[in-house]
């Protein structure tokens, strides 16, 4: 086997080693072209979308949950007045009545006889006053057998009272113009006293109540504005909008929350009594504002930290911290780190690095 003449070995390696060199200069150029040319490979290239910083106004609101309520004055709620029985139903649930219109009737009998008896012990208890009070005038009986008669009669004005205002209520009669909202009671079927059978509401007013927490109800107003929808969620059916009539100036026991009561003043729709309701409060204003697309927010290394990636004029990102005030669904107030006009990252900030190149999506085909 013959071996290479050194020489020739020598000038082997020699245009291997220019070559090699020569792959790194062009490498190296391609990666950096001239700082007036076209393009700067040096940087990472990501699609995204962008959005101007914009200079308004805008409202901070707070969002609770609430239920349709019947204005205090609008809703009667009706029972028996005395244990008995359903002897009649005139009308159903959702059937509009006027007032003094009679609803439900009860098994009269026991009713008349009571009142009966009421006015006959009224009568004899008035009698026994008159003889009592004329023989203790004559000094025939004592001054206090007097009293107690005049005790006596005073508890049968009482009960006579009593069993003729349960003698009326034995027919339960609408107290105003409205809609049934319940009924419950069944024909022949028994009702006790306090038994809630019939209910009546004034659907043209119905307000909403909202429950807040006791700090965030200290930041809302009479007169606030609030933007309604069906439901517990946001993106629910639009309601239309209230003012805020008042704010609780306690702590409900049972739900830990302060009962915030709205005048619905637009309703889209008739509201139905006991329906959820989601609201958001407007609580103030800045008229100067500066507002990004909240798909621009990204997590910074702090916790409850943000920021956002500004674009400059050669379509480089650069991570910029920044405050956050209020926000809505689809917009965030930034308090400081960022001016009107400059240009953010918004869909796609997620997989954005620093210094990255950002360009726009190429459009939709026809």
């Amino acid at each position: 086997m013959m071996t290479p003449h050194p020489r020739r070995l020598h000038s082997r390696h020699s245009r291997s080693l220019l070559l090699a060199v020569g792959g790194i200069i062009v490498a190296t150029s391609a990666c950096r072209k001239d700082e007036g040319g076209d393009e700067d490979t040096t940087h990472a290239v990501v699609t995204a979308r962008t959005a101007i910083a914009k200079v308004g106004p805008f409202t901070h609101s707070i969002s609770a949950i609430g239920t349709v309520v019947a204005r205090p004055g609008h809703f009667a709620a009706l029972s028996a007045p005395a244990p008995t029985r359903v002897a009649r139903v005139y009308v159903q649930q959702g059937q509009r009545v006027a007032p003094g219109q009679p609803l439900v009737e009860f098994e009269q009998g026991t009713f008349a006889a009571a009142a009966g008896g009421a006015e006959a012990a009224l009568s004899a208890a008035q009698r026994n006053y008159e003889r009592a009070e004329r023989l203790a005038n004559e000094g025939i009986l004592p001054r206090k057998d007097a009293e107690a008669a005049a005790a006596d009669l005073a508890r049968a004005r009482s009960d006579a009272v009593a069993a003729r205002r349960s003698q009326q209520l034995s027919v339960l009669r609408s107290p105003l113009s409205g809609v049934v909202t319940r009924m419950s009671a069944v024909l022949g079927a028994p009702a006790d006293a306090g038994q809630v059978l019939v209910e009546v509401a004034d659907p043209s007013a119905f307000d909403v109540v909202l429950a807040l927490g006791a700090t965030e109800a200290s930041a809302v107003l009479p007169g606030a504005r609030v933007n309604l929808s069906a439901g517990q969620t946001t993106g629910g059916e639009p309601l239309g909008m209230g003012v805020v009539a008042s704010v609780g100036v306690a702590v409900d026991t049972g739900s830990r929350a302060v009962p915030v009561h709205v005048t619905v003043t637009s309703p889209r729709r008739a509201l139905r009594l006991g329906e959820s309701v989601y609201g958001v409060i407007a609580t103030s204003t800045r008229p100067d504002a500066v507002v990004v697309p909240v798909e621009a927010l990204v997590p910074g290394d702090a916790p409850g930290s943000y920021r956002v990636f500004v674009v400059d004029r050669s379509g480089i990102a650069h991570a910029r911290d920044v405050q956050v005030g209020g926000r809505t669904e689809s917009a965030v107030e930034i308090t400081s780190g960022l001016a009107g006009g400059e240009t953010v990252v918004t869909q796609g900030a997620f997989g954005v690095q620093d210094s990255a190149r950002v360009q726009l999506p190429a459009p939709a085909k026809p």
